[in-house]
């Protein structure tokens, strides 16, 4: 549901955008095939993607079908654990999948060796895993991953992210996610138990909304590291006195590392009595991980680097510790020590040890790692007095168990310590099995119940969407010229906003190319008005409106084209071969206004009664470009027009209102109009419109717009120049056969301010036609 994050009631959602939506594809309520998924903004992230060791095949995925690959932008991997980074070759290679993919540079250098180990694990055991890609799909996708350092903030799409410790493994790392304002901490695996080799789990000291975090233990404690180390090696020793074979199954790379430094410390701190016993590293991987550790000892922990600064020696350079790929050198009698993948006993040398070694009594097993249910580590750990072998039968297990955890994972008071650490309004727990994750939730929502602290907990299980309601702050940085000035409170500040990936930039135009990329382009348009009437018609009614206006003339195969010019942004072209009129303009606010009115004169000029009385029955043309006389008609020279009225204080009323819809601050008063510009002002008289002011920007803009503003607010009864009054024809211009009657037509015509009704007027035009 919709929940509003640090109120005590419900906002509601304007937009869908505000949502949002967590969704764990797995490890929601379990513990394996980590793959979380954020969606905000229409910005979808992906966290993890990683595969269930206590499955098999396709059955191991997380549910990636939820999600169309398509539009996940961002693929963040904590570290190269197969839980968590396992599908990223099937994810990168077999889906739609077109966004980037990210991890520390030691992770992506570990993963590519994990995950061939895992493919050559799968391919030589009866699982149906094989299928999922190939060693092909993993060079292809290995290709396209992008490396982030600790502390190294990267943006994509509008997703801001950074990467810091968090002390699991080897290059293991938390995200600070940004998008739109909103941050959020995915913790991924961690641990804040600085250890021989590893750097603790750091708080990234910002501000965070949302904390997602595993839950692994939920409220179990670990014991304290010396004593867990003290207690491995005991049992290590107790194995060995009684000769017999002692098998820690690990992981390839990881914890292993670890425990590969305890034992190599103690052998060499007890030589005289242990350098008989061989201690084995049995991985397809071993010499390779090895490698590896010694080529990343840089981004571990300052007690390492100091070891390597005083003794010259890498300290992944073991003197007592044996690496093999194969069980070839193993004993099957002991003493010796073996560390051997995998972790979950599910297959591999592991698996062979134990079923080899599990009958005798004198051997022993030590699980040192997290147990996922449903593997065969797990089971043992519940107690077993068999254990299935992998050709089929029942083998006795009568050698001795113990479980000592060396899990880099946080117990529930690290966990909780964290949390209070970090004070998120919303935390979401995931990577934990239902019940330890249940007890976790229960536990902080009692903590702080009552507290300042409004704590959210959420707890959800696979598939299952928390959806979040989060409306942020937009916040404009002023750029460019627009910043040499701070702002005061209540003060205005004109420019462009640019908004791009939830950023907001306040610029001046002439800055606009250099700061935001965008350069500004001018847009032409053109309207093609329907018109049949002549130019001469079309020109009396627009110089109506707009004063006289230039004319242009061009000649061509078809006909005479000619342009009225108005306010000197706008053409208006009538073509002697068209039935329209063409309108263009360079579009901007005073032009696109200029170009409205004259459409709008051009659509009612032949539906205009005074257009219908100077036409009506002239035998005029309206199709060429002849003069009205050449037509029968009256010269457009000789056609009446309204004298000019002047009336300031009335277009000074409408003047104030259309400037402060430009303007941020206008003010008016009886004789004048004050304009004001960030730190510059300008007066315009009522009574003759003009411009004062100290700044020659402001005038240049406020007089070309007072004119056209003037110019278009006056009616059509108006006109900016008074067209001269009309010379009767002289005799000597009437041709003889109607000389009486033309001479009548025009004293009629010239009489328009008489009382003679409509009808009056009519029987004379008729008498002159006739």
């Amino acid at each position: 549901m919709a929940t509003s994050v640090g109120a005590t009631q419900s906002i509601p959602i304007e937009s869908k955008d505000d949502l949002l939506c967590i969704t764990p594809l797995g490890a929601g309520r379990e513990v394996g095939r980590s793959c979380i998924v954020v969606e905000y903004k229409n910005k979808t992230i992906m966290l993890d993607c990683g595969l269930h060791a206590g499955h098999e095949g396709i059955n191991s995925l997380p549910l990636i079908d939820l999600v169309d690959p398509a539009k996940v932008d961002l693929l963040l991997v904590t570290h190269f654990h197969v839980d968590h980074a396992a599908a990223v070759p099937y994810y990168l290679e077999k889906t739609p999948f077109r966004g980037r993919t990210f991890m520390t540079r030691p992770t992506k250098g570990v993963f590519r060796w994990m995950a061939s180990d895992y493919i050559r694990i799968t391919n030589t055991s009866n699982s149906d895993s094989s299928g999922l890609y190939s060693e092909a799909d993993l060079v292809s996708a290995h290709s396209k991953i992008e490396e982030i350092d600790v502390h190294q903030q990267v943006e994509v799409n509008g997703i801001k992210f950074t990467a810091y410790n968090a002390g699991h493994v080897l290059g293991a790392a938390m995200f600070l996610i940004e998008i739109a304002g909103v941050k959020l901490l995915y913790t991924g695996d961690y641990s804040r138990e600085e250890d021989r080799h590893l750097v603790p789990a750091e708080n990234p000291g910002v501000p965070v909304d949302i904390l997602i975090t595993e839950s692994t233990y939920g409220l179990h404690n670990h014991e304290p590291r010396v004593e867990r180390e003290r207690a491995l090696l005991k049992q290590v020793r107790g194995v060995v006195r009684r000769r017999g074979n002692c098998l820690l199954p690990v992981t390839a790379l990881g914890r292993t590392q670890e425990l590969l430094l305890i034992l190599e410390e103690h052998w060499s701190r007890n030589s005289s009595d242990l350098e008989h016993v061989p201690v084995y590293f049995i991985s397809a991987l071993g010499k390779t991980g090895t490698r590896l550790y010694q080529k990343y000892v840089m981004d571990m922990s300052q007690r390492i680097q100091r070891q390597l600064s005083r003794t010259g020696r890498n300290p992944f350079d073991f003197r007592f510790i044996k690496t093999r790929t194969s069980l070839n050198d193993v004993p099957d009698r002991g003493p010796c020590v073996v560390l051997a993948t995998p972790g979950m006993l599910q297959s591999g040398v592991s698996r062979q040890l134990l079923e080899r070694w599990a009958p005798r009594q004198e051997n022993g097993l030590i699980i040192t790692g997290y147990s996922v249910e449903g593997t065969l580590a797990r089971e043992i750990n519940n107690s077993m007095d068999d254990i299935q072998a992998l050709s089929g039968g029942k083998i006795p297990l009568r050698m001795a168990i113990s479980n000592i955890s060396f899990s880099a994972h946080v117990d529930g008071a690290q966990n909780c310590a964290f949390i209070d650490e970090i004070r998120a309004a919303v935390v979401v727990l995931v990577h934990g099995e239902e019940s330890n994750m249940m007890r976790l939730r229960a536990n902080l929502l009692d903590k702080y119940k009552g507290s300042a602290y409004q704590l959210e907990v959420y707890a959800p299980r696979r598939a299952e969407t928390v959806e979040l309601h989060f409306r942020g702050e937009k916040i404009a940085r002023a750029i460019g010229g627009l910043a040499n000035k701070v702002p005061t409170d209540g003060s205005f500040t004109t420019g462009i906003l640019v908004e791009k990936d939830f950023n907001y930039r306040l610029v001046n135009t002439a800055d606009l190319l250099e700061f935001t990329g965008i350069a500004p382009v001018a847009v032409e348009q053109l309207q093609q008005v329907p018109y049949a009437s002549s130019f001469e018609l079309l020109r009396l009614h627009l110089e109506q409106m707009f004063g006289e206006l230039p004319i242009t003339t061009e000649t061509s195969n078809q006909g005479v084209a000619k342009t009225l010019r108005v306010y000197d942004s706008v053409d208006v072209t009538h073509a002697s071969w068209k039935t329209v009129v063409d309108v263009e303009w360079e579009s901007n606010l005073m032009s696109d206004m200029a170009a409205d009115s004259v459409v709008a004169v051009i659509f009612n000029i032949e539906s205009c009664p005074a257009s219908v009385k100077l036409t009506q029955g002239h035998g005029c043309n309206h199709g060429n470009d002849k003069s009205a006389s050449e037509e029968g008609g009256t010269p457009m020279e000789t056609l009446p027009g309204p004298e000019r009225t002047n009336n300031n204080s009335e277009i000074a009323a409408k003047l104030v209102l259309f400037l402060r819809q430009q303007f941020a601050q206008v003010d008016d008063n009886s004789d004048s109009i004050t304009v004001h510009l960030n730190d510059q002002t300008a007066i315009i008289d009522i009574a003759s419109l003009e411009v004062r002011t100290e700044s020659a920007v402001l005038q240049a803009r406020l007089e070309p717009l007072i004119a056209q503003v003037c110019r278009a607010l006056r009616p059509l009864s108006h006109r900016t120049t008074a067209l001269p009054p009309p010379e009767p024809p002289t005799p000597e211009e009437l041709e003889p056969e109607h000389k009486n009657e033309d001479i009548e037509m025009a004293s009629s015509s010239g009489d328009s301010g008489s009382d003679s009704s409509d009808e009056d007027n009519d029987k004379k035009v008729a008498q002159a036609e006739n």
